[in-house]
């Protein structure tokens, strides 16, 4: 039975191990993939966001306000 019980200690202790060092090479994975992004692409100055829509974006965003329209119109509650 004493043997039974080492045996299952040992392969926890050897399952725990391999998770912490799975979660640690994680860890160092994304901050290596966070520098390097950080590095090819700075971030905007604080003026300027990523939102800024151009071209067919503005098009877009048309259609859906129209579809939207269309749809509360069609769909309207009668009081």
């Amino acid at each position: 039975m004493n043997e039974l019980v080492s045996a299952g200690i040992e392969l926890m202790l050897i399952g725990m191990g391999m998770v912490y060092a799975f979660l640690a090479m994680l860890i160092v994975a994304i901050r290596l993939m966070s520098s390097v992004l950080l590095r090819f692409f700075p971030e905007l100055p604080a003026g300027q966001h990523a939102g800024n829509h151009h071209g067919d974006d503005l098009g877009t965003i048309a259609a859906i306000s129209a579809a939207v329209h269309q749809y509360r119109k069609k769909y309207q509650q009668k009081n």
